[in-house]
């Protein structure tokens, strides 16, 4: 399943294979028959680079999620903790080791912080009575994890809350630890650009990180890495995405590469046993997945057509078999056939997938609120208490989709007038309950929500780099704003204008305008490099291009799949000649973004 990571311009299984090894070094250290402890959170990104089978191999014969109380019974020698440093998950192991001191039965216990510990989990260890019982505690340094071909993930939720509102960096050093070791197997990125507050935190880290002792490869396989702080595009993440993969990811969300979907509106009679669970499919999405990687980045409005016509060449393709064949063609059909048949599992699967889409997009209660997020990214009647949001709001909608879309009004406004930031307040606060004051804060605090000050930024940002684009094509797009339908995110475009003129000197009236630092730099490269044949260095002029210069565009604070799509869409036209590798703290879609936002309340309606 690697070489899906190897089809980029750059390798990522080379990442997979590193991780793979500091995983099974650590587990080879435990003799004997061991069950790992997941961290729930981590059991999904590392399943990514180490398979239960390959684990198994190593003498793992048992994985239980870590939850309170006892562990399941097991008569394994070594029980392996696996988490991140979190002090509620450190209260939770000192449950399990106290359960299994009571069982009378002695077992050697240890413990893996991923990425690496910290001082105040090892003292709630202490504190507990459990720090003690461990043979040894180390560092798994899986600081970022290879999603796809041209794809990484921290899997790091709360970057931009943490960052924020609590004024804690944390994730942004493990950025720049992920970045460091990026570097250490593709060779150290010559250009560095990026802009707002966690991109100027990153790279002043990166900067102390290069102090240490680090061998780099003598090439760099990446050209330009361009660090990108969430909060200098906050309206991106709030818009729908329309893309196949966007959409997917807003109604089911896409956790780890993979979805789960309701089991009955699939035919299972081929479908393998761990593909169910309980009353969910599970569906794999990375490329690959041949016919899921031809139309993820489609807008859904193509993806229609894309899939009848890839069910009649496979329908012909199969007819051949009733004609009369030379036994050279029938060997040649029946090379072919198990691709064949996997393309047609795969076609039925994305049909069911679309179908459930589509009964979703085409209610009237979708379609209600994409109007009006397409009409506020079009500038249309931003400063007013906007109708829909009362209907929403009066019909008890969840209030995540309320807040996505008030959100959306003040990005596009600039800022709300005071009367109506009031106004949704006091519906909201009466109709939900005042609990939720606490959110409201926090989003007003984050700056998502906030009091107009006059100047009309988006105003100026859409006109200056066309963020809306009224008579583009959905199906045969020729700009980035089909993966909204109507919106460039600004964020894309950023990196649009920069790749183009190797700088933000070209649109720097426009970067003046959001928020945080502009980095516009280089890095001084080790004594024995050499020039990756072909690139397009910054110094390099007028000559011969022959390979496309490769941008890593970091994400601080989470990226969407429509910003993905964008990206990819760029690097396929034809003047382009960049390719792009996307890295974030986390995949996230306004609803999982505004959730880190929101205030827990046990069982609330949201």
């Amino acid at each position: 399943m690697t070489n899906h990571l190897a089809g980029g311009k750059v390798n990522i299984s080379l990442l997979q294979e590193y991780l793979r090894k500091e995983l099974l070094q650590l587990v080879d250290k435990c003799d004997g028959p061991k069950a790992i402890v997941w961290d729930e959170a981590l059991a999904g990104p590392i399943g990514i680079i180490a398979k239960y089978a390959l684990l198994k191999e190593h003498n793992v014969q048992k994985m239980f999620p870590l939850k309170n109380g006892k562990l399941p019974a097991t008569n394994v020698k070594n029980i392996i903790f696996i988490c991140r440093p979190h002090l509620h998950l450190m209260d939770r192991i000192a449950e399990n080791i106290h359960g299994e001191e009571r069982s009378g039965v002695r077992k050697d216990c240890h413990l893996f912080f991923v990425p690496r510990r910290s001082q105040p989990c090892e003292t709630r260890l202490q504190a507990k009575g459990v720090y003690g019982n461990f043979t040894f505690i180390e560092d798994l340094p899986c600081d970022i994890f290879p999603f796809d071909s041209d794809l990484l993930s921290m899997e790091v939720d709360l970057t931009f809350k943490d960052f924020y509102l609590e004024k804690d960096p944390t994730s942004l050093y493990q950025a720049a630890q992920a970045i460091m070791l990026l570097q250490s197997l593709y060779g150290k990125i010559p250009r560095v650009s990026g802009k707002g507050d966690a991109a100027a935190h990153v790279w002043s880290l990166m900067g102390r990180l290069s102090h240490e002792d680090r061998t780099y490869p003598t090439i760099s396989q990446i050209d330009h890495l361009v660090l990108l702080d969430r909060a200098v595009d906050l309206l991106t993440p709030l818009a729908t995405q329309l893309t196949y993969e966007g959409l997917i990811d807003e109604i089911f969300e896409i956790k780890n590469t993979t979805v789960h979907l309701p089991a009955e509106k699939f035919s299972d009679a081929d479908d393998e046993p761990n593909e169910i669970m309980l009353d969910k499919k599970q569906v794999i999405l990375n490329s690959g997945d041949e016919l899921y990687a031809e139309i993820r980045d489609k807008n859904f409005n193509a993806v229609g057509a894309a899939l009848s016509k890839k069910a009649k060449l496979i329908s012909s393709q199969l007819e051949e078999r009733h004609t009369d064949q030379s036994m050279e063609k029938m060997k040649q059909f029946v090379a072919k056939l198990p691709h064949m048949m996997a393309t047609k599992k795969s076609l039925a699967i994305h049909t069911t997938v679309a179908e459930l889409i589509k009964s979703v997009t085409d209610s009237s209660e979708f379609l209600d609120s994409l109007m009006l997020e397409q009409e506020l990214m079009m500038g249309v009647d931003t400063e007013k208490i906007q109708t829909h949001i009362e209907d929403c709001i009066a019909h008890q909608q969840p209030l995540i989709k309320v807040l996505r879309l008030i959100c959306m009004q003040s990005a596009t406004n600039s800022g709300l007038k005071q009367k109506v930031l009031d106004h949704y307040k006091r519906e909201i606060i009466q109709t939900y309950g005042f609990q939720h004051i606490l959110t409201l804060t926090n989003l007003e605090d984050a700056g998502l929500i906030k009091v107009q000050q006059g100047s009309r930024t988006y105003t100026v940002l859409r006109k200056t780099l066309r963020l809306t684009v009224e008579d583009g094509s959905e199906t045969t797009p020729s700009d980035i704003s089909y993966v909204h339908s109507v919106y460039a995110p600004l964020s894309v475009r950023l990196v649009q204008h920069l790749s183009k003129a190797g700088s933000w000197r070209a649109v720097n009236d426009v970067i003046s305008l959001l928020p945080g630092p502009a980095i516009d730099t280089t890095q001084p490269l080790p004594a024995n490099h050499h020039k990756r044949k072909g690139s397009v260095g910054s110094q390099v002029s007028g000559s011969q291009i022959e390979s496309p210069k490769i941008v890593l565009v970091f994400f601080l604070g989470g990226c969407t799949f429509s910003e993905i799509s964008a990206l990819r869409f760029l690097s396929q036209q034809e003047d382009a000649n960049v390719e792009y590798i996307v890295a974030t703290t986390k995949l996230v879609n306004g609803n999982t973004f505004i959730r880190t936002l929101m205030e827990p309340l046990g069982k609330s309606n949201y």
